[in-house]
């Protein structure tokens, strides 16, 4: 508002202010330069390290500009001699205890002290004193240690209160005895922990992983886009000699400000992996061998229509990725449906399709990302998005910050780093129930009913009980509400009831319904046709193929795979290999020769990741984001869109003359602009809801780093706890039930499968379940991710 504007001077020229603003945000504005060490435009102000001051008219002395509020005719000099004399005074201060190890520094060259005493230090130093020294700490496998370096600005300390949610840095001591450490030795947890390698001003936090195998000065950085989640976090590639060295945040305050997952980050080390493919494969006879790009495509072509002609396309099967780019999933749904099959499918990691007609054009968020820290009540649904989507957490937990409630209905008892009002923790077959009841109390605090009589049944026998009815008060007293679906409700059995019960409650409450996303495409697959039932666009496929689970439960005669590890990657991983293993023919479009992809494959065709190619990532806000190739792939792997290209040549089909995959962007984006994202729509409205059967229920979680075969291959990320364990996860109460205690083995059992793992205590899971993490090879044998499930003591 204008009422807001004041006027002030810094340097003799006059300059506009808001009230309350910090003087260093005015004169970063208006690209006035003023040092600093511990201020950071995304943290609070400290105001310890002194490197800002500056001269303000009418002060007795230099004051601090990142602390210093404007007012109304204030006059300051960044460049006068007493500001000068005072920054270099601050700066002569902080190097009495730096070591010169400048030439050794990770930082070297990309250091915010190392800029600055260029300007401001001393070229002798007049401190004849011993200097101190600081052990290092082991904080864990991606953040590497060198607290001699600190200068103490606190900027590490102030990330994990403020953005992080967890204080796992803090300070002890005080002066020059002042250390920065986890009080205990200990690992960081948080799953955004290596920002404070980018927030540190010097080298005493850098990347463990990237330790000293390049200098800044000799890589090349490059604009890329996350893979891992449905974000779409905007990063940039560090290359040197053709090798990504290390990943970091591009600034895009719409998405991902300035932030990065440690998923995001560090996945980068699974391009090199000792298992990436390097040539095109053939099994003959049992034995794999080399051959060439010509060879092995024309022997897919070759196996694929003598299936076709023996027992038809409809007998042929196609399982994507949804973090394979727009590009890849057009052109594989244009071939799959361009030899006759409709069998193609991303929504890997789903059971329920019963409702898939009437679902949305694409599981859309329902609001942009930024919007969401703007909401005043949230209700999660199966979700962990503190793991899943770590930005989004970030920004629920701003929300929260500004007084948002966080409500929560899960199978598991997650960890947030953010007070949660209300939370209900219920066993898998109870989340349609615990849904039914919200919206059952929606209706009585507003004091209307559903609008379908078929609702009104469902939850007329429904009890009630006060958690329902405080979620459903919090939600209809809310101006700016939503519910998000999370990657625990798509997978859930029942998912078709979850959505339609979550989309009642939203229609009821009047607030937003939106669906976190698993992936970096799971709304562009949609968008693209990779689905049995709708073609691009959203248009109805003349005919509806197999989903993802059916096309495994028929076991049909060829599979064509693109990005997947299926038993680790599929709802059911016994299910997946049993159907691979039975197959007469399976292509792998595939970066990794795993055991157990070469145990089932008949040919591996080497992909380029996504550093290595071009394509599109199309978010859960709905936002279309394209980028390029950071470095050539590896040995002799292509881009994906390339070898589908040739396919459909090889096959004759029309349409597949395409340069460059920019042809192939623009013909997807021509019949997509101009839809518009929307999640209201008719539901699938059961008869009833499901009841529990008393027996013992298995609950999957696939941990951040175990999602994908990438990161499942990066070394670094595999060492940290957010990986799968190979063990049992049981309350105390149960495991006293059974006889059990920590560590015990147990024969697990499900359906016709079963594993021996060892216990683990855990209190977040609830009574009569068994948390179980997939995505994890110890774990492929055992059965679906969620249903009945026996553990007998060994």
């Amino acid at each position: 508002m204008t009422d807001d504007l004041i006027t002030i001077e810094v340097d003799g020229k006059p300059l506009q202010a808001r009230k309350g603003q910090m003087l260093i945000q005015v004169t970063d504005k208006n690209d006035i330069y003023v040092p600093r060490f511990c201020y950071h435009h995304k943290l609070s102000v400290a105001a310890n390290c002194r490197m800002c001051l500056v001269e303000v008219e009418k002060a007795p002395k230099p004051l601090p500009a990142c602390a210093t509020p404007v007012v109304d005719g204030m006059k300051a000099y960044t460049r006068s001699k007493l500001a000068v004399e005072a920054q270099k005074a601050v700066m002569e201060f902080l190097l009495i205890n730096h070591p010169l190890d400048c030439p050794i520094c990770d930082q070297g060259g990309e250091c915010e002290l190392q800029d600055l005493a260029m300007g401001y230090g001393r070229d002798v130093s007049r401190y004849q004193e011993n200097k101190r020294v600081v052990k290092d700490k082991n904080i864990g496998p991606l953040v590497q240690t060198d607290m001699t370096r600190c200068i103490h600005c606190t900027r590490c300390v102030r990330f994990g209160d403020e953005i992080a949610g967890v204080r796992e840095l803090g300070a002890t001591g005080r002066g020059e005895h002042m250390e920065i450490g986890t009080y205990i030795e200990k690992s960081m947890v948080s799953e955004m922990s290596g920002n404070v390698i980018d927030i540190c001003p010097v080298g005493a936090l850098t990347s463990k992983p990237f330790r000293f195998s390049a200098r800044s000065w000799e890589m090349v950085q490059k604009d890329s886009i996350a893979p891992h989640d449905s974000v779409g976090s905007n990063i940039h590639v560090h290359i040197k000699d053709d090798r990504v060295k290390r990943v970091v945040p591009s600034e895009n305050e719409t998405i991902n400000e300035v932030w990065l997952s440690d998923r995001d980050r560090f996945s980068y080390e699974g391009l090199y992996s000792d298992d990436r493919l390097l040539s095109p494969m053939i099994k003959e006879d049992g034995a794999w061998k080399d051959v060439d790009w010509e060879t092995a495509l024309q022997y897919v072509t070759d196996r694929i229509q003598t299936v076709k002609k023996k027992t038809g396309a409809d007998n042929i099967g196609a399982l994507v990725s949804p973090a394979a780019t727009l590009e890849e999933l057009f052109l594989l749904q244009k071939f799959m449906r361009g030899i006759g099959c409709h069998n193609i499918d991303h929504r890997l990691r789903q059971r329920d399709f019963s409702d898939q007609d009437v679902a949305p054009i694409f599981p859309w968020l329902g609001q942009s990302i930024a919007d969401i820290e703007k909401r005043d009540a949230v209700l999660l649904v199966g979700s962990n998005v503190r793991k899943e989507q770590p930005i989004i957490n970030h920004r629920l937990r701003k929300a929260t910050l500004r007084g948002c409630n966080v409500l929560v209905v899960n199978p598991v008892d997650y960890d947030f780093n953010f007070n949660i009002p209300v939370k209900i923790i219920v066993p898998p077959t109870d989340l349609p129930y615990t849904l039914a009841g919200i919206l059952k109390a929606v209706a009585e605090q507003g004091g209307r009913k559903p609008d379908d009589a078929d609702f009104i049944k469902l939850i007329e026998r429904t009890n009630i009980n006060d958690k329902h009815r405080e979620i459903a008060r919090k939600l209809s007293e809310s101006k700016q509400g939503t519910v998000l679906l999370g990657n625990l409700a798509v997978a859930h059995p029942q998912f078709s009831t979850i959505r339609a019960l979550a989309g009642a409650i939203a229609k009821l409450a009047n607030i937003t319904l939106g669906y976190l996303g698993e992936s970096a495409n799971s709304s562009g697959a949609w968008l693209a046709g990779a689905l049995p039932h709708r073609k691009p666009a959203g248009q109805r496929s003349d005919k509806t193929g197999l989903n993802a689970f059916s096309m495994l439960e028929a076991s049909l005669k060829a599979y064509v795979l693109l990005g997947i590890e299926p038993e680790l990657d599929c709802w059911d991983g016994s299910k997946a290999m049993q159907a691979m293993k039975s197959a007469e023919f399976i292509v792998c479009m595939t970066a990794y020769h795993s055991e157990a992809i070469k145990s089932y494959a008949h040919v591996l065709l080497p992909i380029a990741l996504f550093a290595e190619t071009s394509g599109t990532y199309i978010n859960n806000e709905g936002r279309s984001q394209s980028f390029n190739a950071t470095v050539s792939p590896s040995g002799e792997a292509r881009p994906a869109w390339k070898i589908l290209r040739v396919l459909g040549n090889l096959f004759n089909l029309n349409g597949f003359n395409y340069n460059t995959s920019i042809e192939v962007r623009d013909e997807i984006q021509n019949l997509i602009s101009n839809l518009v994202p929307g999640n209201e729509g008719r539901w699938e409205i059961p008869v009833s809801l499901p009841t529990g059967n008393g027996n013992l229920q298995r609950i999957t979680d696939i941990p951040m780093n175990s999602i994908d075969p990438i990161t499942r291959r990066a070394h670094a990320l595999q060492q940290t706890m957010d990986v799968a364990d190979g063990m049992v996860h049981v309350n105390a109460l149960l495991a006293r039930q059974l006889g059990l205690s920590a560590g015990s083995r147990v024969l697990v059992r499900q359906e016709e499968c079963s594993v021996e793992l060892p216990v683990m205590l855990d209190e977040r899971v609830p009574e009569r379940c068994v948390l179980v993490h997939a995505a994890q090879s110890c774990h492929a044998s055992l059965g679906p991710s969620y249903g009945d499930i026996t553990l007998n003591k060994v």
